[in-house]
C-alpha cells in the first residue's frame, strides 16, 4: 500500500495489512487531513506510525518518509526517514535521528534498533539522561537493553547547554568508553580525562560514577588537605557496599609530616540492633616516633531473654596516647577517614549499659570506664569509673492523684588512688518520694515529698572510718498561674499570657563534710535550674535549702498556629537561711538573702530575626555577673548571620560571629533577574566565616574564613581554619574542594566543619531545603 499527503499507521497486534475504505479515508482527511492505514505488526504490543509519506507490505515492513515517527511501548523515534520491519520488530532510522525512552534523549544521523528488546547501535549521537540531566555526544552507541548502554569516544557532563555553536562545559569526562548501567545507577568509564575549564584535571584507566544517590563499591573521590601538624594529607577512601544493611570504608592517607594512616569503618543495621566499628592506625608517626592508634564502638539492640526484652548499648573509645586529640583534631584521617568520634575529645568513655523495663519498673546494669588524655599545662582530674553500675526504678503515675517512684542505685567506683584524693568505694543510694500535681486550666500547685538516703563502704579509711551514711528528707512546693488575654503587636493579632510562679524548698541541714564527692557537681544557674530542690547534680550532696523562688513569665502566642513568637521572664531565690552544704572545703557556701536576678528574653516575630539572651544581674554589685545575648538574622535559604555575646565576670568575655551569605547577590535582588533570564551563565559566590574573639584577651580563640562558588555543575569550595588546642598552640589547615554535580567531588570536604561552626548553614546541593536551590539557572 502506498498513499500520499500526512499518513498514519496503526499496527496493533493480530491484524494483517487492510487497505481503510474509502468512506473513512475521506472522513479522516475531512476530519484531519490524514489518510488513516492498519497493519500488525510483531505481537508484543501496538506500534504507531506516521510521517508525511508511508508504503508497507502485509505483516512484513513499513517505511515512512518526511517527519517519519515510531511509537512503540515507552519508545519514541524520530528521523526524516525510517524504515520498519515488523517480523524482526527492526527500526533503522536515517537523517536527524531523535529517540526518546524511560525520559533519556539520543540524537544523530544514523540508528539501527530491536525496539522492544532495545538492542542496536547509533551512530554519532548526542544523548541526555533524565535521571540526573548528565549529557554528551559519541562516535558510537550500543544499546545492550533498556538498562545499558555502551558509547565509545564519548563525553559526559552535567553542566546545563548553553546556546550557540562555541559553547563548551565547564567540566567534562572524555573517555574512551563508557558503560552505563541503570539498573545499578553506575557509569564505567574507560581511559578518562576528566577536564576542568579545558585544562585536564585528572587522567584515570577505570573510573566509576553514579548516576543516582544510590550506593555502590568503588573509590571515593580522592581527599587532599593541608595543616601546619601533618602536612600534606591525602586520602584515597575504597567504598564496599557489602549488602543493603552494611557497607565498610577503607582509607589510606599519606601525611607528608607523619606518614602512613590506615583507617576503617564498618557501619551495620539490622531490625534488632545497629552499631559501627571504627579503628585507625599509623605504623610509625615520624613526629612522635611511635606507632598511633584510634578505635571506636558504637551498638545499640535489643536481646531476648526469658524476663522480656533487653536493650544493649555499647560506646567505646579508645586512643594510643595522650597527644593524639592535638595531633588529629583536623585530621581528615580522623575525621573523615573512620577513626573515633570526636578526636578533640580529651575523657574518651568506654560505656556498656543492659536496660530491661517492665510494666512500672525499669532497671540498668552500666559499665564504665574513661581514658582521660592529659596535658601537662592543663590538667585533668580523671573521673571516677563505675565498676559496676546497677540502678532500678519503680514510678506510678496518677495512682488515686499521686505520682510517687523510688529509685535505687548501686555503684562501685575505682579510680588510679596515685591520681585522686579519695579512697574507691561502693555507694548505695535510694530516692523515695511522692507529690500530688494539682493541675487546673487556670494554674497548678503540686506538693512534693523526698527521702534522700545513702550508704558508703571505702577500700582505705577515709576521714577516720571505713564506712559512712547520711539521709536527708526534702519538701518542696511548686505553684503557678496561668492568665491570657488577646494583644495586638506591630499590627498582629496575638495571645499574650502572664504566667506568675512560686516554689519553695525546705531540706534541712545534715553535715556532709566528712562524705567523699564522685559525681556530684554544682548545677547550673539558669531558668532549667533555678526550680529545682537540690543546688548540685549527682548522688554525693544534697544541699540544705529553705529558700523561695519567684518568677514571671510572659509569652506571645499566635492563635492559629500555637507557635511562640516572644518570650519574657524573670525570676529569683530569696533564701531564708545560709546554705552550709558545699561540693569540699574549697567551695563557698551560699549566704541568706535575695540571689541574683536571672532576665531573659527571646523573639522571633518574622520567620527572619531570633533573638535570644539571658542575664545574670546582681543587685548588691549592681553589675551582671554573666550574660547570653544571641541573634540570627536569615532572610531566605542560603543567607544566614548569627552572632553572639557571651560574657562571665572575670572568667571570660567573647564575641562569636559566623555567617553564609551570596556575595554578588547581596540582598537577594539578583534572583529575580536570574528568574526573569538576566544573568544567565554567571555563577554566585558565598562567603562563609566564623570569628570567635576574646575580649579578655585580646586575640582570636576560633576562626574560620571561606568562600564558595556554585557555577550550577560544579561548585568550589574553599576554606580556612584555625582552632585553638591550648592557651599557646593552635592548628590550622585549608581545605578545598571541587565538587563536580552529578559525578564527583576532588579534594577535602569542609561540610562537617562548617556545619559545626556556622548554625543553620546550608549546603548549596541539599536536597531537604525548601524553596529556590542555591542559584537559579537556565
Amino acid at each position: 500500500m502506498a498513499s500520499s499527503a500526512r499518513d498514519v499507521a496503526f499496527l496493533p497486534p493480530g491484524t494483517g495489512l487492510r487497505v481503510a475504505t474509502g468512506r473513512v479515508c475521506v472522513l479522516a482527511a475531512a476530519w484531519s487531513g490524514l489518510a488513516l492505514a492498519q497493519v500488525a505488526p510483531a505481537p508484543e504490543a501496538p506500534v504507531f506510525l506516521q510521517g508525511d509519506r508511508l508504503t508497507s507490505r502485509a505483516d512484513l515492513d513499513a517505511t515512512l518518509e518526511g517527519d517519519a515517527e515510531l511509537r512503540k511501548a515507552g519508545t519514541m523515534i524520530r528521523a526524516d526517514r525510517l524504515d520498519y520491519d515488523m517480523p524482526t520488530d527492526t527500526a533503522r532510522a536515517t537523517g536527524h535521528v531523535w529517540v526518546k525512552r524511560n525520559g533519556n534523549i539520543f540524537q544523530g544521523p544514523y540508528l539501527e534498533l530491536e525496539v522492544d528488546a532495545f538492542e542496536g547501535f547509533f551512530t554519532a549521537p548526542s544523548y541526555e539522561f533524565a535521571q540526573n540531566g548528565a549529557h554528551g555526544q559519541a562516535a558510537r552507541a550500543e544499546f545492550l537493553d533498556s538498562s545499558h548502554l555502551v558509547v565509545h569516544q564519548a563525553s559526559y557532563t552535567t553542566c546545563k547547554r548553553k546556546p550557540g555553536p562555541d559553547w563548551l562545559p565547564d567540566w567534562v569526562l572524555n573517555a574512551a568508553r563508557i558503560d552505563i548501567d541503570s539498573d545499578e545507577d553506575i557509569g564505567l568509564a574507560q581511559n578518562a580525562t576528566l577536564s576542568f575549564k579545558g585544562v585536564p584535571l585528572l587522567h584515570v584507566l577505570p573510573i566509576s560514577f553514579p548516576l543516582s544517590e544510590k550506593r555502590k563499591s568503588g573509590m571515593l573521590p580522592p581527599t587532599i588537605g593541608l595543616d601546619n601538624a601533618n602536612g600534606l594529607e591525602v586520602s584515597t577512601p575504597y567504598y564496599l557496599d557489602i549488602a543493603p544493611n552494611r557497607d565498610a570504608t577503607l582509607t589510606p592517607t599519606f601525611m607528608t609530616a607523619r606518614g602512613v594512616n590506615l583507617s576503617g569503618e564498618f557501619r551495620y543495621l539490622e531490625p534488632r540492633y545497629t552499631g559501627a566499628v571504627r579503628l585507625s592506625y599509623m605504623p610509625t608517626d615520624k613526629l612522635r616516633d611511635a606507632d598511633r592508634w584510634g578505635a571506636s564502638v558504637t551498638h545499640t539492640g535489643a536481646l531476648d531473654s526469658p524476663i522480656g526484652g533487653i536493650a544493649v548499648t555499647a560506646n567505646v573509645n579508645r586512643v594510643s596516647d595522650d597527644n593524639y586529640w592535638r595531633d588529629f583534631s583536623n585530621s581528615s584521617a580522623v575525621n573523615n577517614g573512620s577513626a573515633i568520634g570526636g578526636a578533640t575529645q580529651r575523657l574518651l568513655p568506654a560505656d556498656l549499659t543492659a536496660s530491661w523495663g517492665q510494666g512500672d519498673f525499669s532497671s540498668a546494669l552500666k559499665v564504665l570506664k574513661w581514658q582521660t588524655l592529659q596535658d601537662t599545662s592543663a590538667p585533668i582530674t580523671p573521673p571516677y569509673d563505675r565498676v559496676p553500675q546497677w540502678t532500678a526504678r519503680y514510678a506510678q503515675n496518677n495512682a488515686m492523684g499521686l505520682d510517687w517512684s523510688v529509685d535505687a542505685d548501686m555503684t562501685h567506683f575505682h579510680s588510679d588512688r596515685g591520681l585522686t584524693l579519695q579512697p574507691n568505694a561502693q555507694r548505695v543510694f535510694g530516692l523515695a518520694q511522692v507529690s500530688y500535681p494539682m493541675v487546673r486550666p487556670a494554674g497548678f500547685v503540686t506538693p512534693k515529698v523526698q527521702l534522700h538516703a545513702s550508704g558508703y563502704q571505702f577500700d582505705a579509711v577515709y576521714a577516720g572510718r571505713q564506712n559512712a551514711d547520711r539521709t536527708v528528707p526534702t519538701f518542696s512546693l511548686d505553684s503557678g498561674l496561668v492568665f491570657e488575654r488577646d494583644a495586638t503587636v506591630m499590627g498582629r493579632e496575638l495571645v499574650q499570657t502572664l504566667e506568675p510562679r512560686a516554689f519553695y524548698v525546705y531540706t534541712p541541714f545534715r553535715n556532709q563534710s566528712m562524705l567523699p564527692n564522685y559525681d556530684t557537681g554544682a548545677n547550673d544557674f539558669n531558668f532549667a535550674t533555678i526550680y529545682t530542690e537540690n543546688a548540685f547534680v549527682g548522688n554525693d550532696k544534697i544541699s540544705d535549702n529553705n529558700l523561695l523562688t519567684l518568677g514571671l513569665t510572659t509569652r506571645f502566642i499566635d492563635p492559629s498556629s500555637g507557635a511562640q513568637l516572644a518570650r519574657f521572664g524573670v525570676a529569683q531565690r530569696l533564701r531564708f537561711e545560709d546554705q552550709n552544704v558545699t561540693l569540699n572545703s574549697a567551695s563557698a557556701s551560699a549566704a541568706s538573702g535575695v540571689s541574683d536576678i536571672l532576665l531573659g528574653a527571646a523573639a522571633s516575630l518574622t520567620e527572619r530575626w531570633v533573638v535570644d539572651s539571658t542575664v545574670q544581674y546582681n543587685g548588691r554589685t549592681d553589675q551582671s555577673v554573666r550574660s547570653v545575648l544571641g541573634m540570627r538574622f536569615s532572610p531566605s535559604n542560603y543567607r544566614v548571620f548569627n552572632v553572639a555575646y557571651r560574657f562571665q565576670r572575670d572568667l571570660s568575655e567573647q564575641i562569636d560571629a559566623s555567617w553564609q551569605w551570596p556575595i554578588n547577590d547581596l540582598w537577594g535582588d539578583r534572583g529575580e533577574a536570574l528568574a526573569a533570564g538576566q544573568g544567565q551563565g554567571e555563577g554566585r559566590y558565598y562567603a562563609l566565616g566564623r570569628m570567635n574573639y576574646s575580649l579578655r584577651e585580646g586575640r582570636l580563640v576560633d576562626s574560620l574564613l571561606g568562600v564558595e562558588y556554585d557555577a550550577g555543575c560544579w561548585i568550589g569550595r574553599v576554606v580556612v581554619e584555625r582552632v585553638q588546642t591550648s592557651a599557646e598552640t593552635a592548628n590550622q589547615r585549608l581545605m578545598f574542594q571541587l565538587e563536580f554535580v552529578g559525578f564527583t567531588r576532588v579534594g577535602l570536604s569542609p561540610e562537617k566543619t562548617l556545619t559545626s561552626n556556622i548554625s543553620h548553614y546550608q549546603n548549596l546541593r541539599d536536597s531537604s531545603v525548601s524553596g529556590a536551590p542555591s542559584r537559579i539557572y537556565d
